[in-house]
């Protein structure tokens, strides 16, 4: 069984990495910072002699109270991902294809896709019908008359 010696030097060599970066991190001090300050002044906003009841009322509704705990979020948020050293992900690829499946399933599913399609049309190429797509078959007659 190991000794407390040895998970503290365990804990301490886990932590390393992580102290370095905090230490040499300029962003990452500032991101803190910035969360420090948008906790302390929901802090001074809500420590009031008054109930957890009128705390909550103020939260729900006070906007500027709102945005504190955005601001306090997204800072967080920053710092933690600095502090794990990962990058942003870009998820263009994914992205890309979900339009590109959300295009082809407007297009051509069998209960719109025509009524797209034709506004689509009329929109790129105008109202006129000159490409001669119709959706009724001619007759002989040119389209004049009943059939």
């Amino acid at each position: 069984m190991p000794k407390t010696t040895d998970k503290v030097a365990s804990m301490a060599g886990t932590a390393k990495p992580y102290v370095d970066r905090a230490l040499k991190d300029e962003e990452l001090r500032d991101h803190v910072k910035q969360a420090y300050a948008a906790a302390r002044s929901i802090y001074e906003e809500l420590i009031a002699p008054r109930g957890v009841v009128t705390a909550a009322q103020r939260v729900a509704s006070d906007q500027d109270l709102q945005d504190s705990f955005r601001v306090a979020t997204a800072e967080l948020r920053e710092a933690a991902t600095r502090l794990q050293g990962q990058s942003k992900e870009k998820h263009s690829g994914r992205a890309f294809l979900l339009l590109i499946g959300l295009a082809v399933g407007l297009l051509f599913n069998p209960f719109t896709g025509q009524e797209t399609r034709r506004w689509l049309k009329d929109k790129l190429f105008g109202g006129s019908d000159e490409f001669g797509f119709d959706d009724q078959p001619q007759t002989g007659n040119g389209g004049i008359g009943a059939a």
